[in-house]
């Protein structure tokens, strides 16, 4: 059995302030995704183009924000949020949903597009293939801070299980590391040689639908290593994770199958 390490889930006090690893991991996650985004736009002849890009890195905040929090809040726990609408506001009480964030940056994709007359498809190819940093950063956040623990694990069959501070006395699956591994380690290497393909590059939403469907295998099996809300349990044999990735698979499939090369818009 391996020990937890004692991380402090602040990482920089300067003054009263205090800088969390979970601030820290958002802000790396847009920041670096953005310019990853626009090695891929300067490879591509078509928009979106660096400048594109620059303009939308506002946009997939607010999207990542409002949506991941309005997400947490219908998905998991609506009858508290409604009785006491002020928490949620209180974000930094903890409290976001992968896909709540997934729906407002797909919200903030479309108008987007729309606004800037760019193909809505060949955006979210690019914002995909760049999401996986997000999620890794995420989830290596959410292992330092000691939430969303794994499920109970033998530590003779398991010899890397851990006592979580606050997930009881039993050894549990360190299963925040396995999600940063499948969503984001090994998503990001998928998508990576896909984008790497022009002839699948111009195949405008097969990159993104790529992602829906990896991201929500990942997450479906992440999900069997990892203990449900405590306050949500599960829903007959499936957690809530695993119900909404269902979704997302299914979306992800047909976008795949029905991408072809569009007419492109120059950059």
């Amino acid at each position: 059995m391996l020990a937890f390490p004692d991380i402090d889930p602040v990482a920089i006090h300067i003054g009263p302030l205090a800088i969390r690893w979970y601030a820290l991991a958002y802000i790396a996650g847009l920041l670096l995704g953005w310019l990853y985004a626009g090695y891929w736009a300067r490879k591509n002849t078509w928009r979106p183009n660096e400048a594109d890009l620059e303009n939308f890195l506002t946009w997939a905040i607010f999207g990542v924000v409002l949506g991941g929090r309005l997400g947490y809040v219908l998905f998991y726990q609506p009858g508290m949020y409604f009785a006491h609408p002020l928490e949620i506001i209180e974000v930094w009480h903890g409290g976001m949903s992968f896909h709540g964030g997934c729906i407002g940056v797909l919200t903030a994709i479309g108008a987007f597009a729309w606004r800037n007359k760019i193909n809505a498809l060949a955006l979210g190819d690019i914002i995909a293939a760049a999401a996986p940093i997000g999620l890794f950063f995420g989830r290596v956040a959410n292992f330092i801070n000691g939430e969303l623990w794994g499920r109970p694990a033998d530590p003779a069959t398991v010899p890397w299980a851990m006592v979580f501070p606050h997930g009881g006395p039993e050894p549990r699956h360190p299963s925040q590391l396995y999600q940063a591994g499948m969503e984001g380690i090994i998503l990001f290497t998928l998508l990576f040689f896909l984008m790497r393909n022009e002839k699948i590059r111009a195949r405008h939403g097969f990159v993104g639908g790529a992602f829906l469907v990896g991201y929500g295998c990942a997450r479906i099996i992440g999900e069997v290593f990892r203990e449900p809300d405590a306050f949500l349990g599960f829903i007959g044999p499936f957690t809530m994770g695993q119900l909404l990735s269902a979704p997302m698979i299914l979306i992800g499939l047909y976008l795949m199958l029905r991408s072809k090369p569009q007419n492109a818009i120059p950059q």
